[in-house]
């Protein structure tokens, strides 16, 4: 017999899998969902926490514009939801999954220069294009920034390398929002890392694999140093 929760899985999926729902969206309020479907508040919730742990949803409390449970991925594979089960619930060194993110980022871009899947690219632009807007709080940008980072990944068309970034994408979250509050200056930072993201994607359209490379390591390596984590 299916648990009252598994249906509610089963409906948050099929809502992002038909674009209903999509990235940065929020989710319906838990009592429409739990009266939509005919379930209790207390399925819904055990639903969303099954979703939070496998890295497709975030939730913040609060009342402002990144309140309540917001889409952050789509479901991908069941190795997907393994690694992201398992990363999810691992304390990682910040120091280990930025180098492993240099190890993946910059062998996964100088790849897709060559790749030149436009599928992937496009969805990398269309994520940029998103994060350009002004009134994007540090919660939602850095959403949108992991989910191109994946995207990128993609763009090398190793199911694994890019199945591995998106099981990272939630300690990579992690790490990133844990320095936004020692940023005194977001709106600069915002802006240079849309910079760095526009020239990687550049290099990577152009066919520079080895200048796509180094600007995603000192992308990442920058970040990671200029906001005192290292």
């Amino acid at each position: 017999m299916v648990k009252a929760y598994e249906l509610v899985l089963e409906w948050i999926e099929g809502e992002i899998a038909e674009g209903r729902l999509a990235i940065g969206d929020r989710l319906p309020g838990e009592r429409v969902v739990a009266d939509r479907l005919r379930v209790s508040r207390t399925s819904v919730r055990e639903a969303i926490r099954v979703l939070e742990v496998m890295g497709v949803i975030r939730t913040s409390a609060g009342s402002g514009p990144d309140a309540g449970a917001v889409v952050v991925a789509e479901p991908h594979s069941p190795l997907t939801s393994t690694l992201r089960l398992h990363l999810a619930t691992s304390h990682l060194p910040i120091s280990d999954i930025v180098q492993t993110r240099i190890l993946l980022e910059s062998w996964a871009v100088a790849e897709a220069a060559t790749v030149m899947d436009d599928a992937a690219l496009d969805a990398a632009a269309r994520l940029l294009d998103a994060m350009d807007d002004p009134a994007l709080g540090p919660e939602r940008f850095h959403i949108l920034d992991a989910e191109f980072h994946v995207a990128l990944c993609r763009g090398a068309g190793n199911l694994l390398v890019s199945t591995i970034m998106a099981a990272l994408r939630e300690a990579i979250h992690g790490y990133v929002m844990a320095a936004v509050p020692m940023v005194d200056n977001w709106p600069d930072i915002a802006a240079q890392l849309r910079r760095e993201h526009r020239a990687v994607l550049d290099a990577v359209r152009g066919g520079q694999g080895e200048v796509a490379a180094k600007l995603v390591t000192d992308h990442i390596d920058g970040f990671y140093r200029a906001t005192r984590l290292a």
